[in-house]
């Protein structure tokens, strides 16, 4: 019987899976995609905050699946233009928009904002649930930046070739995946979530091992 803790990734974005299973990997988790399970569903984001809508993305899908659910919710807020796309950053454009759709609004929204006024921030918010869809853990982090206004590298996704890190020089999509798993949004979450996670993995481990006895 393996020790490891079944944990399903509330997402069906690939992209955003290969960077929590880096951020994951050096513990005892054993990561599952929604994919996996037939009951899983789709989960309308109809929250007005990233936290309502990572947890209505986790207690729905743990409830659905019985299995226990990390889900995140995530997204680029610009202060020049009050907080857009925010928990509209996947579909800016309209419903089905692709990254170029949105990228193609946010530069013509921004077409006449110079670059010293085009502070922006990306969210994660970061959320498990249990089986019975009660939330165990709730946690954010923010990333500071600035839109360019022209994209740079090819890594990322979503708006990460015209989100640049000052500090660096460089873009989101031209920093690899060992920087990013450090400044990131998602990695800042995901390291508030261990700090959590971690103490209660080791509690769940021991009533699986007295279960198996």
């Amino acid at each position: 019987m393996s020790n490891e803790f079944e944990l399903v990734l509330g997402t069906r974005n690939a992209k955003k899976v290969v960077e929590l299973r880096d951020l994951l990997r050096n513990d005892p988790v054993c990561l599952k995609m929604l994919d996996k399970f037939p009951t899983s569903v789709e989960v309308e984001e109809t929250g007005t905050t990233f936290e309502e809508n990572a947890i209505l993305k986790a207690t729905t899908q743990a409830r659905a699946i019985s299995a226990w659910v990390l889900a995140e919710d995530s997204g680029l807020s610009v202060e020049a233009l009050g907080g857009q796309p925010g928990v509209y950053s996947a579909r800016f454009a309209g419903p089905g928009a692709t990254d170029s759709d949105n990228n193609d609004r946010l530069m013509r929204d921004l077409k006449n904002v110079p670059l010293e006024k085009r502070t922006a921030w990306y969210t994660c918010h970061a959320c498990l649930s249990d089986p019975d869809g009660k939330i165990l853990i709730s946690c954010q982090a923010h990333c500071y930046g600035r839109i360019v206004a022209e994209p740079r590298g090819v890594a990322g996704f979503g708006y990460d070739p015209y989100f640049e890190v000052p500090e660096y020089h460089l873009t989101f999509a031209e920093l690899g995946l060992a920087v990013k798993s450090v400044i990131s949004h998602r990695a800042k979450a995901m390291r508030l979530f261990l700090r959590e996670f971690r103490p209660l993995l080791s509690k769940q481990s021991a009533v699986v091992q007295v279960s198996s006895m």
